[in-house]
């Protein structure tokens, strides 16, 4: 392949069912899914194996619906931790081929082949080849890998064909084969831009990259420019080097969250405050734990029509506090959210990003009271350790009282999630 850089991307096919499918072959004989628990509404169908997808079940659709289309549907509650034995045994075998290994989620890497010793013996699409191969006869799973010269496009090739196949995107092809894709299929671009730039007339990824960039950038700020970068095959961002003592199970971390799909719909600002706090808690525990601080706080909603979106904003000061976590993620959402009983939240989540070591020091605004920092801080620690010592819910807020949500224990129960791109 005539270009600058070799880069691959690794996706393995259907992750968490096909782990389930792996560790007990008579899955694979059924319709089977790998989704939450449906007694407390944490029924979306996370992954699903072959047969369920030709009954037309689909990734991200709720429990209920999926049983509707296949009665007979079996259903299993996602064991993370093998899922992340897996993921690391993946890690292990991509490093046999570079050690610029970039993990994006638990079952995505790319690898950057660019002066690989292994290049001296085989092209990129034999390497590709091979790593199939030896995913298949070690770990019993399948991957799907895209060639390029970029991080972007390499993606779109290993979504380009699947189960279990190759898609190299070149210099000479890439305007036959991404850019006549739908503008959903390019990384980063969503349900809510997606129909910005369908009201633009723009529907395809080719349509993006003969756009003006000027005009992308009025139409989505930044993030417009980014998206004709793209869609252009401009991007030059590098692949990570993987810590090979930690195999990519631990980054730099850069934040630390916690989401959840609630039990029911929340529809009033009091649900939202509750699960807030519940939410808040965990994170500062986690974060508390880490021995760090958080410079901004993001969160996460998703309505009742799976509509989602992220908010974040800068704090005056670095945190460690729930407290602080809390107020500037309530507000957030008071100012980008009218909630009701129509317009219900399914799923929220809330974020602690710009992360430092809690022990470096930093500028007191005016109006703060160290005095009083400090003793919250020693409070919050304290109450860390009770719950530590007798369980998470041995001491909770008053506002978790008396509703049915008030018992979950969300530190223990939190899901595993897919890093962003920006991350």
């Amino acid at each position: 392949m005539n270009m600058d850089r070799i880069i691959l991307h690794s996706d393995m096919n259907c992750f968490y069912a096909s782990v389930e499918c792996m560790e007990n072959p008579d899955l694979r004989r059924i319709p089977m899914v790998v989704g939450g628990d449906p007694e407390n509404r944490h029924g979306i169908v996370l992954a699903k194996n072959q047969l369920a997808k030709n009954c037309g079940i689909q990734t991200g659709e709720a429990l209920w619906a999926a049983r509707e289309k296949c009665p007979n549907l079996a259903v299993k509650a996602p064991d993370y931790h093998r899922y992340m034995d897996y993921s690391r045994r993946a890690r292990k075998i991509y490093l046999r081929y570079s050690d610029r290994v970039e993990p994006f989620g638990p079952d995505e890497a790319w690898i950057d082949l660019t002066g690989s010793p292994v290049l001296s013996r085989m092209t990129p699409r034999q390497t590709a080849d091979q790593i199939r191969k030896t995913m298949s006869d070690e770990l019993g799973l399948t991957v799907s890998v895209g060639v390029s010269w970029n991080k972007i496009f390499a993606k779109f090739g290993s979504d380009y064909k699947k189960p279990d196949a190759v898609t190299e995107v070149t210099r000479n092809n890439y305007r036959q084969i991404v850019w006549s894709r739908p503008v959903r299929d390019l990384l980063c671009v969503g349900r809510s831009t997606q129909a910005k730039l369908c009201e633009a007339g723009i529907y395809t990824i080719g349509d993006l990259a003969r756009s003006g960039r000027g005009e992308l950038r009025r139409l989505l700020g930044k993030n417009g420019e980014i998206l004709w970068c793209f869609a252009g095959g401009f991007d030059v961002s590098e692949v990570k080097k993987l810590n090979e003592k930690t195999v990519g199970a631990d980054y730099d971390i850069k934040s630390i969250g916690n989401s959840l799909t609630a039990p029911r719909d929340l529809v009033s600002d009091h649900d939202v405050k509750m699960l807030m706090y519940m939410l808040g808690e965990s994170v500062g525990m986690r974060m508390r734990e880490g021995g760090f601080r958080c410079g901004t706080v993001e969160i996460h909603i998703r309505d009742k029509e799976l509509r989602s979106f992220t908010r974040q904003r800068k704090l005056a000061r670095p945190t460690v506090l729930t407290e602080d976590l809390v107020r500037c993620g309530y507000a957030l959402y008071k100012e980008n959210y009218r909630i009701s009983e129509t317009a219900g939240i399914r799923s929220l989540g809330i974020r602690a990003c710009a992360l430092s070591p809690a022990d470096d020091p930093f500028q007191l605004c005016l109006t703060d009271d160290p005095i009083r920092m400090e003793r919250s801080e020693t409070l919050e620690a304290e109450v860390d350790k009770l719950r530590r010592r007798f369980g998470n819910n041995s001491v909770r807020r008053a506002v978790t009282l008396g509703d049915s949500m008030s018992g979950l224990n969300i530190k223990a129960d939190h899901v595993v999630h897919p890093v962003g791109y920006f991350a």
